[in-house]
């Protein structure tokens, strides 16, 4: 079987991470971390990167061989070795002495644009930059951390999830980096799901799964059942579930249940769900489940339709794309935006490891013209709220802040937007 190229981020980290347990028990490890494209954040990641600190001498590498998971090496030397796991995934380590670390971290952090980037600033300052730290001939001027790196340069720290060369050198110039999002940043979760296939946690027990992560509120967001969602509601049974939540939320202390329903967005951009029903929830997610084929200007005027429907609060995984599986939709996205922009409706960032949609270029786009971005799991447990952070992840790539992200708002602050929304 031939494997892709690169591979979604929320399915290869936590193998990273095992591989990452392994190399922190060999003797003589001092530190290990996880850098590359998974430090950063990115929505796909094509190999896992691992930077050791060990003193000079230590036999590391021969031990790092012999991790069960190992197919084959690929390459090994005193301070490297590439494997690839019997998974098919390659993981690349790389050894350093700890008084180098903050310099090689952001080496092999990258991204490669990045590192171009702040070499050729270095270039320009009469200083040279490698992995091993900043030169002013032979003297090293910083190695340590990463901050020292930067000061060296000029610069203030640079988030990992900024490193793509796409402005950040000129914004960190100017003290105008962003305030970034933080996963304590958020409040609530507005796309969480009980009926994915039939076996999901009850409503209370997500609810308290939620209030323990340091949440006020979760908007439960089933849709109706169709040929796409077979394990879907019925319409009685969405009228049941509103009820469910009103009791729910008469003895939950601290929290809220928002009733919400998942509403499929048809081919005509019409909902799949009657408007005398949506008009009783507090939140209405609109998505497309299919067609997907339809030509860009369709899907355009399918999708505005959509979002310009009074009980629409937020456009859920607009691009419908799975990752290595499924592109999705073909629209016209500065057009989308504009509507947004005038209903005054958010977009979903969801954080499922097959979706990431909308990915980290169209959320920039979004905070550039004022459209909120709803950070969402997708959850159908309580175990998938822990997807949360890869939405973070994506939403600091796109430089979003605190006051970009709708569910950064309290309970009383989202009940006055939504409100104001129709």
């Amino acid at each position: 079987m031939t494997l892709p190229e690169r591979f979604p981020l929320g399915i290869i980290e936590p193998v990273a991470n095992l591989v990452l347990g392994y190399v922190r028990q060999i003797p003589g490890v001092a530190q290990a971390t996880i850098a590359g494209s998974i430090r950063r954040m990115r929505d796909t990641v094509g190999d896992i990167d691992i930077l050791i600190e060990a003193e000079a001498g230590a036999d590391i590498i021969a031990q790092f061989l012999r991790f069960p998971d190992i197919a084959e090496a690929l390459s090994k030397g005193p301070v490297r070795a590439s494997v690839r796991l019997k998974s098919g995934l390659q993981v690349d380590v790389r050894l350093v002495v700890p008084a180098v670390h903050g310099a090689a971290l952001l080496y092999f952090t990258g991204s490669k644009e990045h590192n171009i980037a702040i070499r050729s600033r270095a270039r320009s300052l009469g200083l040279k930059l490698n992995e091993y730290g900043v030169f002013d001939g032979d003297r090293c001027l910083a190695c340590g951390t990463e901050a020292d790196v930067y000061k060296a340069l000029g610069l203030p720290w640079i988030a990992p999830e900024l490193r793509e060369n796409a402005g950040e050198l000129k914004a960190a110039e100017q003290g105008l980096l962003p305030n970034l999002l933080e996963a304590t940043d958020l409040k609530g979760d507005l796309h969480v799901r009980t009926r994915v296939s039939g076996a999901g946690d009850a409503m209370e027990e997500v609810a308290l799964a939620a209030r323990a992560m340091g949440l006020e509120y979760l908007a439960i967001a089933d849709g109706l059942r169709s040929l796409h969602l077979p394990m879907g509601l019925d319409l009685e049974g969405l009228r049941q579930q509103m009820d469910k939540i009103d009791a729910l939320n008469s003895r939950l202390q601290g929290f809220t249940l928002l009733k919400g329903a998942e509403a499929s967005i048809l081919e005509d951009g019409s909902l799949g769900i009657p408007d005398l029903l949506l008009e009783r929830l507090d939140l209405v997610v609109a998505a497309v489940h299919a067609p997907l084929k339809l030509t860009p200007r369709q899907q355009t005027l399918r999708l505005q339709r959509a979002i310009a429907h009074p009980c629409v609060a937020i456009l859920a995984h607009p691009l419908c794309r799975l990752i290595n599986e499924v592109d999705g939709l073909e629209f016209d996205m500065a057009a989308i935006l504009d509507t947004a922009v005038e209903r005054g409706c958010a977009l979903e960032l969801n954080a499922q490891p097959l979706r990431m949609d909308l990915p980290d270029r169209y959320c920039r786009q979004a905070k550039e013209r004022g459209v909120l971005i709803s950070v969402s799991a997708d959850a159908g447990n309580a175990d998938e709220l822990a997807r949360l952070r890869y939405g973070v992840g994506q939403a600091r790539r796109a430089w979003l802040e605190p006051e970009n992200v709708l569910n950064t708002r309290s309970i009383h602050e989202l009940r006055h937007w939504l409100t104001a929304l129709r």
